[in-house]
């Protein structure tokens, strides 16, 4: 398979993917694409791809371009806006649009509009100190190119006209602000990776299980992996052999990097936290919005909470979602088990979840507010975007579980991260992604980092970088540092993908 892994010794397959959502369906398609005799094994407990994280309804449906997500631009103490977060993220979207758009290209995925559609994003404020802050968000951003189309207005009227729903009803004297960007998305995940799916499972040496659960990993004397696996419908079991092992199981992905016990992961935890979502149910006020308007989130929420009044296209039917509400589940993964938690405490990594604990007790202390709401408290905070709310007009959904990162620090003992994990050996042979936000939509940019980690000399190959490239041609260019290559890549993306041309001239 590669040059760097000689292990010797009888395998059933070159890799295995554990748990089949966005990330395992990335690699998985990069891995075919990169070497297409390959063989690949994937496990998934659950009877379809994409039912937990990457769902729809479980919180993964924007395009996360740090267009209006304000938590990805903090502000600093000394009142100026840090940026580097959020130029990060907008540039790894354009990588998946790009990796995406080779998809539909190559014929892998089918239309596009089944996955992405051109869904315009508002950040959205009011009161003083926090439209001064939004003003300094959007001086700070659009010296970027790649933020450089984002519109400012503190005008209500022109608000009105971005998205009418958030004006009807409010007081004209509040002072307002808000910022759009019309090449925002939505993306339905969940279809993107049954599609990617659907088409390795068509490929040579590619076996996709459902219903099948991994119990353990270890790692044999020869370098490969053993990985025991139980069909839940039969209750079978068997071992597999393979040289590499991918651990993208979400919030189960925690316990299987401990049963690993690769020294790697030692020290690492979890923290679950749980969402839901209010959902219109009035097909006449759905008409009326057509944005996704994100706010700030309240202090010492997690930054999966920032509430948004969200247009979605789902199963090709727009919907209106307003949340997530957080709330806390020692379950790590929506169809999880209430022990996952307790289970996940190991000596290695007992200090570091206490020291988290005790770091985040506002957190904690927000997470318990939360699940105590009552119907009535959460129609006053979807007010807050929709002064003209009526709970009869909403459902509650229940959304997906998010596991964040507990790792160690020789300061603090323990720190909480709200971002992703790659985990993996100094062999390249096991990774395992832990974390959440912003997750899905930068897959592609987590999976080319797993690549050059575990099969560095692969990637360095002529082979390997001319179709790395021919899938991703900015790959190794930084495009908030070339106008004229990041307008140039927007052009194309946005035209295979049929997103409207919303790129400046």
């Amino acid at each position: 398979m590669t040059k760097k892994k000689k292990t010797v010794g009888k395998t059933d397959a070159d890799v295995i993917l554990i748990g089949a959502g966005i990330m395992s369906a990335t690699l998985g398609v990069l891995l075919k694409q990169l070497e297409p005799n390959l063989s690949i094994e994937i496990y998934e407990r659950l009877d379809i791809a994409a039912a937990e994280s990457s769902d729809a309804w479980n919180n993964a449906g924007t395009g996360h371009s740090a267009f209006c997500e304000l938590n990805y631009t903090p502000e600093k103490k000394d009142g100026t806006v840090e940026i580097k977060k959020a130029v990060q993220i907008a540039e790894h979207f354009e990588v998946s649009k790009q990796f995406w758009s080779y998809l539909v290209t190559k014929g892998l995925v089918s239309d596009p509009c089944n996955f992405i559609r051109n869904i315009p994003h508002m950040s959205f404020v009011w009161g003083k100190k926090n439209v001064e802050y939004l003003k300094k968000r959007y001086d700070a951003l659009t010296q970027c190119d790649l933020f450089s189309d984002m519109q400012y207005t503190e005008d209500t009227e022109l608000v009105k006209n971005w998205a009418p729903l958030i004006m009807d009803g409010r007081k004209k004297s509040e002072k307002v602000a808000a910022t759009k960007m019309d090449l925002g998305t939505d993306v339905n995940f969940g279809t993107l990776t049954r599609d990617m799916f659907n088409n390795l499972k068509e490929q040579s040496n590619v076996n996709l299980h459902f219903n099948h659960e991994i119990r353990d990993l270890k790692k044999n004397k020869d370098g490969n992996w053993i990985v025991k696996v139980k069909d839940l419908e039969t209750g079978d079991k068997r071992k597999r052999v393979a040289k590499f092992v991918f651990i993208g199981a979400g919030g189960g992905s925690l316990p299987l990097l401990e049963k690993s016990d690769i020294p790697e992961g030692k020290g690492f935890g979890g923290f679950p936290v749980s969402g839901q979502w209010l959902k219109c149910t009035n097909e006449e006020i759905i008409k009326k919005h057509h944005a996704k308007v994100y706010g700030k989130a309240a202090v010492g929420a997690p930054p999966m909470s920032v509430p948004h009044l969200d247009t979605r296209m789902i199963n090709g039917k727009q919907a209106l979602l307003f949340g997530p509400y957080a709330g806390f589940s020692t379950k790590f993964l929506k169809n999880g088990s209430f022990l996952d938690l307790p289970k996940s405490i190991k000596f290695n990594n007992i200090r570091p979840m206490l020291s988290a604990g005790l770091h985040n007790l506002d957190l904690t202390k927000y997470l318990i507010e939360q699940v105590r709401q009552s119907p009535e408290d959460r129609l006053e905070a979807l007010k807050e975007y929709l002064p003209t709310a009526e709970l009869k007009d909403w459902e509650l959904e229940y959304a997906g579980q998010r596991v964040q990162v507990i790792k160690k620090d020789e300061k603090q003992g323990g720190i909480l991260e709200f971002g992703t994990e790659v985990v993996s050996t100094a062999d390249g042979s096991i990774a395992a992604l832990l974390g959440a936000s912003p997750g899905a939509s930068t897959a592609v940019s987590i999976m080319l980092d797993l690549l050059n980690r575990c099969f560095a000399e692969d990637l360095a190959t002529d082979e390997w970088q001319a179709k790395i490239r021919e899938m991703i041609p900015t790959y190794g260019k930084a495009l908030a540092q070339d106008p004229a290559l990041c307008k140039e890549t927007r052009t194309r993306t946005s035209k295979v993908l049929k997103i409207e041309n919303t790129v400046s001239a």
